[in-house]
């Protein structure tokens, strides 16, 4: 039977005695792990010691966490196409509006039709599902993806987007500006007065719609005091109608107390509404 050198065991345990961890004093008397945990066993290891480990393990966490920052989980790929699309488009401007890009990507609407456009886009884009969850109260259904590195890449597309728009043909400059009048729009009728608005805090993008509508022959007209774009006169309603509009399946909020209509109508209807009722003046 192997005995093991009295010598080599008193330094084993020395080392034990001064804070050396089982895989360190192994690596010093090149011993078996069972050999030298036989012979230090009894041996209480310092608090010193177990504090030392514990700030190493922390620190070591941090810096795994550093490496891990925007980046999936192991074996979790996020497409990040390349060249704009159309779809593409869609998707980083309802994020722009209705939407929220922090840790994840969160869109949330009370108009199921636009959360299952988002919902389908990223399926097709991302291949990735949301949570989702219904707010009974305010009747707004939610949907999340908790990707840090899918927040990275659309956050920077959303930057893009607001100078690749401009150069980009009718068609998809109407995409962009039919997601902005569908998260931020309505239709306002009421005695003579008829308006499609957009609100949005951020001037900017008011400057950019303004500019957009221009290219469709629009007139509009920025509200700062009211953070809102205008479109108003027959003309330019039908213009906005014939060449943007809002999607099917959008609808006004009939529960919101200023509401005039008290009931549940597509936006579509309204504006429709309120041009023909100029021909009854």
């Amino acid at each position: 039977m192997y005995k093991t050198n009295p010598l080599l065991i008193e330094k084993c345990r020395s080392l034990r005695a001064k804070g050396f961890t089982l895989n360190e004093i192994i690596e010093v008397a090149r011993l078996p792990k069972t050999t030298v945990y036989d012979h230090v066993r009894d041996i209480q290891f310092p608090i010193e010691a177990q504090k030392r480990i514990i700030r190493e393990n922390i620190q070591r966490l941090r810096e795994l966490s550093k490496k891990k920052k925007g980046k999936c989980l192991f074996g979790r790929i996020v497409p990040k196409p390349k060249e704009w699309t159309r779809a593409l488009i869609f998707l980083a401007a309802h994020f722009m509006f209705d939407g929220e890009i922090k840790k994840g990507c969160i869109y949330q609407n009370r108009n199921l039709s636009l959360i299952c456009r988002v919902q389908s886009l990223m399926k097709e884009i991302f291949n990735l599902k949301p949570r989702y969850r219904f707010y009974k109260e305010s009747g707004v259904h939610r949907i999340s993806y908790h990707y840090i590195e899918l927040a990275d890449y659309v956050r920077e597309r959303a930057k893009e987007l607001n100078e690749y728009i401009k150069t980009v043909s009718l068609q998809e400059k109407r995409i962009f500006l039919r997601v902005f009048f569908d998260d931020e729009g309505s239709v306002y009728k009421w005695r003579n007065a008829r308006k499609v608005r957009g609100f949005q805090h951020n001037l900017e993008i008011l400057k950019l719609v303004q500019k957009l509508l221009k290219d469709f022959d629009i007139e509009s007209r920025i509200d700062e005091k009211y953070q809102e774009i205008v479109i108003s006169r027959k003309p330019n309603l039908i213009k906005f109608r014939d060449k943007i509009n809002f999607s099917k399946g959008v609808y006004i909020n009939p529960d919101r107390k200023n509401s005039i209509w008290k009931k549940k109508l597509e936006k579509r209807e309204i504006l429709n509404r309120a041009i023909d009722s100029y021909i009854l003046i």
